[in-house]
């Protein structure tokens, strides 16, 4: 199976006719569309050649804008683009953050590009949600997504310093050799794929594959054993999942969450993207 075409016909399935890209359409906690999960999906498709599919999500995502346009914008959206009015984590910069980083040019978008630059440069700094929707804080890996968006050197050093609070997987989005090291001692288990802490217990605390392939991309002398991983990893369809069990941190944990909400989610779409993304660095270093 080609799992490179494979991905790019899960995201597009995954594509509702709105644009927005739904986190996994099997799995019901995640029938919604983040902003952070679907700029990093939007960007891969548009490296995959897919232009029209990321373009449309990028139309949904000014629709979100505009419907609040002084903001803040929440973390997740129903498909159609409606709030989601459950008690799921809001307030979440990072996917903002992302918009204006995928975006990389503004075209149609410049109206909402705009609106949502003013609102960051106003609020950077203040407390949110993480990347895994657990902590509230002021954090690296959002810092970050921020600093790249509006391309801020200053929100940027932040970042940086605000990495030593705890040592998290989503460091690897920052590219830092030095945090990229630690991350490889501490947070690569046995089998090559990586934990997203070490205080994960959620579906027990697997390996997460966007996480691996992130690793792939932040240090390129493992990229292609991160990438055999990810694809020793696809079920027999193709589908990539969030994560798998082969070294829990936490076994007990397991069970509980699939009680819970069922058997971890697959497919992700956030997997599938971070695949392709790291398919393509490689095939762009030959």
């Amino acid at each position: 199976m080609n799992l490179v075409r494979r991905s790019v016909e899960v995201i597009l399935a995954g594509q509702s006719p709105s644009g927005a890209y739904v986190a996994c359409p099997d799995f019901d906690p995640y029938r919604f569309a983040w902003l952070r999960d679907g700029c990093f999906v939007a960007d891969a498709m548009r490296e995959a050649g897919e232009v029209d599919s990321a373009d449309r999500f990028f139309d949904w995502c000014a629709s979100v804008v505009h419907a609040r346009p002084a903001g803040p914008w929440d973390a997740r959206y129903r498909l159609e683009g409606l709030p989601d009015h459950s008690p799921w984590p809001k307030l979440q910069t990072d996917g903002p953050g992302l918009y204006l980083w995928a975006l990389r040019r503004r075209g149609r978008w410049d109206e909402s590009a705009d609106l949502v630059a003013r609102w960051l440069g106003d609020h950077w700094g203040e407390p949110c949600v993480d990347w895994w929707e657990e902590r509230e804080g002021v954090h690296a890996a959002t810092l970050w997504c921020i600093g790249e968006g509006l391309d801020s050197d200053e929100i940027r050093r932040e970042a940086r310093a605000r990495a030593e609070d705890r040592l998290d997987a989503s460091l690897l989005f920052l590219g830092d050799p030095e945090l990229t090291a630690r991350i490889e001692e501490a947070l690569v288990s046995p089998g090559g794929g990586v934990w997203r802490n070490l205080d994960d217990e959620y579906y027990g605390g697997g390996e997460w594959l966007l996480l691996t392939a992130m690793l792939g991309l932040a240090a390129p002398e493992r990229a292609h054993d991160c990438l055999a991983w990810i694809e020793g990893r696809a079920r027999p369809n193709g589908e990539l999942p969030e994560q798998v069990q082969d070294n829990l941190l936490r076994p007990d944990r397991y069970q509980p969450w699939v009680e819970k909400w069922g058997e971890p989610p697959s497919p992700l779409l956030w997997s599938h993207a971070m695949y392709l993304r790291l398919h393509h660095a490689l095939r762009d270093r030959r």
